[in-house]
């Protein structure tokens, strides 16, 4: 069974400049990692959760903000490692230095028998949509394009 997970691309406009929020994932294998390392903000669930609920809360767990407006759906995407990635789009704003993430533990560094914690996410960032191109994760573009299409789509019906 693959594992799923569920996240928010949450997204602003600054401007007439669309941006998108991205995470960069915590933990020292990640440290020195920037271009096709960050993520929508996002974590596991089981098949039997609901997905947008699932989305909400690992939104919160990973920033520690609390999203409460509406969710339209950008469909799924399975990563390259078989995981299937479920994702929402979100128009929200927040101040990456506000961010407050969970941590995990693990021992570090390897063979040490000594654990440290880590953030699940270190930062946060605001990105125009060319920029998150080259930041997020590869398997996780699809989303960029799906939001631009959604939001082209909205705009056209509006009209």
């Amino acid at each position: 069974m693959a594992r799923r997970s569920a996240g928010i691309l949450a997204y602003r406009w600054e401007g007439l400049r669309l941006e998108v929020l991205l995470g960069h994932p915590g933990g020292p294998f990640w440290s020195r990692r920037d271009q096709g390392a960050w993520s929508i903000l996002k974590g596991e669930y089981e098949e039997s959760e609901d997905p947008e609920t699932a989305a909400r809360r690992e939104f919160t767990e990973e920033s520690g903000w609390i999203l409460a407006t509406p969710l339209e759906p950008l469909g799924a995407i399975r990563q390259r490692g078989g995981k299937i990635v479920t994702a929402y789009a979100a128009q929200a704003d927040f101040d990456p230095a506000t961010l407050r993430s969970n941590v995990f533990e693990m021992e570090w560094p390897p063979g040490s028998k000594r654990t440290q914690l880590f953030p699940e996410i270190d930062r946060a960032g605001w990105f125009t949509l060319t920029e998150a191109g080259m930041k997020i994760v590869p398997g996780q573009a699809g989303f960029l394009d799906r939001l631009l299409a959604g939001l082209a789509l909205t705009r056209n019906r509006g009209r």
